[in-house]
């Protein structure tokens, strides 16, 4: 049985509805977006600039980076929107009360 590694990485209350929030897991660099009732957990990294995608804002599409326009998928991290063409990973998230976990060795894509 897999052991959960998720760590405590920020208040569900400090989450604005579709607004990026960067945190760092250990070393990995990740974006929160909440959407409702549901939040995402995506690297903060754009695949085709490096740029980190919680600087970017959220639109139907998904994560914008704001350098080139390149969206991705809020649940699993795929390109919506060139230039990019690879997908960011996505990593499981846990919402216990207020508290938000996320674990970084646990990706969904």
């Amino acid at each position: 049985m897999r052991t959960s590694k998720a760590i405590r990485v920020c208040a569900l209350s400090d989450l604005d509805d579709r607004a990026p929030f960067a945190v760092e897991v250990g070393d990995v660099p990740v974006v929160l977006v909440r959407d409702g009732d549901e939040v995402h957990a995506l690297r903060d990294e754009c695949s085709h600039a490096r740029i980190a995608l919680s600087e970017g804002e959220v639109t139907r599409k998904g994560i914008e980076c704001r350098l080139h326009g390149a969206c991705f998928d809020l649940r699993t991290g795929a390109p919506t929107s060139p230039p990019a063409i690879e997908p960011v990973a996505v990593y499981a998230v846990r919402v216990e009360g207020d508290e938000v976990f996320v674990d970084p060795d646990a990706t969904l894509r």
